[in-house]
């Protein structure tokens, strides 16, 4: 397993207004081989969460290896797990039936320590599928994606990837806000969406598709429906889960789902680590 060194980021980078950040780029500080990286990542202070379908696999950040695992019934009723955000010693998991019809969507709760399932809310059929959530500012944020992949009955659009919405939630989770994603994102996913989603140190929001190997700056508009775009940012990842390290500022993970192929020869998912810097 290969693993290279990871530098935090001082504190005072958490305390620089978004004006600071005005050219970001990403240094790759770590690399894990991880075989249950393939829908995304959460961490905190102490490891990081591997996130499968139907499986949550802890890892301790500095040795890589495998802590505990909480894993579900192969016949559900947790199905699709698409991330996970840690917060007060808890996992909050983006859930969703994909690739059934019609879509419903869930947030599912464990506990960190443990790695028991304790808990969950239900969204049921309203917005799509939920790929990310994420706590900022006192509330809670969450993403449902839709698809132009031909899925659904008949061989139509899974929703249709312009009805994409990112939701946000009170803490007891009732819906005030809601916006869409703009065109020129859109035509980036292609066929997919929105999967990943986690709010940067410098006020940003950051979002990643289903494949490309690129990190997404955004904001919220001034004024209007739909969410702007301030830089695209290569990462090496291959779309999916993030999450920003709360404890190391500026330091982020992703996931490289492995293809097919480099499966069959030996090949890994991995989890990859990235310290956030200014370009000169």
């Amino acid at each position: 397993m290969k693993r290279m060194a990871a530098y935090a980021v001082g504190l005072s980078l958490a305390l620089l207004g978004p004006a600071a950040w005005s050219a970001p780029a990403l240094e790759q500080v770590g690399e894990f081989a991880v075989k249950e990286a393939n829908q995304g990542v959460g961490v905190d202070a102490e490891h990081f969460y591997a996130v499968d379908n139907q499986v949550i696999a802890k890892y301790d950040k500095k040795t890589g290896k495998l802590v505990k695992k909480w894993q579900g019934d192969k016949k559900g009723p947790i199905l699709h797990l698409d991330s996970a955000m840690l917060m007060d010693g808890r996992i909050y998991a983006a859930h969703s039936n994909w690739p059934d019809w019609p879509m419903t969507s869930s947030l599912e709760i464990f506990d960190a320590a443990t790695m028991e399932h304790v808990g969950s809310h239900s969204f049921g059929i309203q917005y799509g599928s939920l790929t990310w959530v994420d706590w900022h500012d006192g509330h809670w944020w969450m993403t449902f994606a839709n698809y132009d992949r031909l899925m659904a009955p008949g061989k139509t659009p899974y929703g249709h990837k312009a009805n994409t919405l990112m939701v946000k939630f009170t803490k007891d989770l009732r819906p005030l806000q809601s916006w869409t994603l703009p065109k020129a994102l859109l035509d980036r996913f292609e066929d997919m969406s929105n999967s990943g989603g986690s709010w940067g140190p410098d006020g940003y929001l950051y979002l990643t598709g289903h494949d490309p190997a690129e990190l997404y700056r955004v904001r919220l508009p001034k004024a209007g429906s739909v969410l702007e775009v301030v830089d695209i940012i290569p990462m090496n990842i291959r779309g999916q889960g993030i999450a920003w390290d709360r404890s190391q500022p500026g330091v982020i993970y992703g996931i490289v789902r492995a293809t097919k192929k480099e499966l069959e020869s030996g090949g890994s998912h991995k989890v990859t680590v990235f310290r956030l810097a200014e370009k000169p």
